[in-house]
């Protein structure tokens, strides 16, 4: 699960993983205040079970304060849908009226890899908390029961500033649905599209609503990134109504080329951008030089690193950074 790791701060707070229950566990006056961290929930190997460590979390911490919250593993041994967590966590919504910012999955390939990740329909916890800023859902991939599919339905959200979907096969009923949503106060937009073999049969197409800048009248930064239809991507970018109101632009870590890139340059002006995020790429010196000589002449910071090796006469597949 190259890409992925625990974040060391989410929602500008320092994350902290509280201790789980038990004897010796942990002294509630010697906590860090309930608003002063982002609280990370997680099961340990044969541990307590989620239901546990979540009421230990509600009994040990006040959640009137808590201000962000990550949840890591939440298996002790067999990996298991995230659906009864939602529930639960949508339950007791009413007991979090300071919470902005939820991270569903801070999990990393040591815990499981992204693609296994046996996720849910996550409509009903953003709707449980109406006045959420931000959103990172991890996960997606490999075929799995209905009920443990990541899902996602059209809903109206007036609160939330910044959505991201991590996944190593981001199915294309999740992208239309992000398209169908009203997010009118949405300024980051992120999408982890992945590879086909792990369920990212996302296209174009069905980008279009999100290119179009319809429904999100605020965006500045979008992230249409980790794709292996990264040209295509950057063809439809080229010519999207979606780019005159941005400040930020991301393709990356995808399998953009040469084809993908000059679509960008020949396409609308990117100079009112001050970021544009190519990373992990497969482009040409020339054409490198070209986007550089671009960005440097504009006064735009493009973080655009050494091109992946791939030798075209090898026939090769090229390969996104982040898939199982």
């Amino acid at each position: 699960m190259t890409g992925i790791e625990h974040p060391g701060t989410f929602h500008g707070l320092p994350v902290f993983t509280l201790p789980p229950p038990g004897e010796g566990g942990p002294d509630p006056a010697a906590l860090p205040r309930a608003d002063s961290v982002a609280w990370r929930l997680d099961c340990t190997w044969e541990g307590p079970a989620f239901p546990e460590i979540w009421q230990h979390f509600l009994d040990t911490v006040d959640p009137g304060g808590v201000h962000a919250l990550l949840i890591g593993p939440w298996w002790p041994d067999d990996y298991t849908s995230f659906a009864p967590v939602a529930e639960l966590i949508a339950k007791d919504a009413g007991r979090f009226p300071a919470l902005r910012a939820l991270f569903l999955a801070d999990v990393t390939g040591e815990e499981c890899e992204v693609s296994w990740l046996e996720m849910s329909d996550v409509t009903g916890l953003i709707a449980a908390f109406p006045r959420l800023g931000e959103l990172v859902v991890r996960g997606g991939g490999d075929p799995v029961p209905e009920e443990e599919k990541l899902q996602l339905r059209p809903l109206r959200h007036q609160a939330l500033r910044s959505l991201r979907f991590e996944s190593g096969g981001l199915p294309g009923h999740v992208v239309r649905a992000v398209g169908a949503c009203e997010l009118p106060a949405l300024e980051r937009l992120e999408l982890w599209f992945g590879a086909a073999w792990y369920g990212g049969d996302a296209t174009v197409e069905d980008m279009r609503p999100v290119l179009s800048g319809a429904g999100f009248p605020r965006l500045r930064h979008l992230g249409l990134q980790n794709s292996e239809i990264q040209d295509e991507i950057a063809a439809a970018v080229a010519s999207a109504p979606v780019v005159a109101q941005l400040e930020s632009l991301s393709l990356a870590m995808g399998t953009l080329g040469d084809t993908g890139a000059l679509a960008l340059l020949e396409g609308q002006p990117l100079t009112h951008l001050t970021s544009l995020d190519l990373h992990h790429h497969y482009l040409t010196d020339p054409v490198m030089s070209r986007i550089r000589e671009m960005c440097a002449r504009e006064g735009v910071h493009v973080d655009l690193d050494a091109a992946d090796y791939w030798d075209p006469e090898d026939d090769e597949p090229r390969y996104v950074a982040v898939s199982e």
